[in-house]
């Protein structure tokens, strides 16, 4: 199991994007979740088979068809905090 943690920056909020990275994440079978930040930037943590998760990343840096990604920060993350699914938080 792989497990990653996102923050994605460029227009990320206000076109869907935490939708569509629910959605996505979902099809493809991964636990973990998605919140804005405050600072305007997605954040997501993805758990799953390494293959399918790097699949994700990829997808986040191209993103829903009105987004517009900057940059993809991918870090490491704890797997105390992979819910059962894929859901959303509230912002932080």
């Amino acid at each position: 199991m792989k497990i990653v943690r996102v923050v994605v920056t460029g227009r990320v909020q206000g076109v869907g994007y935490r939708d569509w990275t629910q959605a996505v994440a979902r099809q493809l079978g991964l636990s973990g979740w998605v919140r804005n930040r405050v600072d305007d930037s997605v954040e997501a943590v993805f758990a799953g088979e390494a293959a399918t998760v790097d699949r994700m990343v990829a997808a986040c840096r191209r993103g829903p068809s009105l987004a517009r990604v900057d940059t993809v920060e991918v870090l490491p993350a704890e797997a105390a905090d992979i819910p059962d699914g894929f859901t959303r938080r509230p912002t932080a």
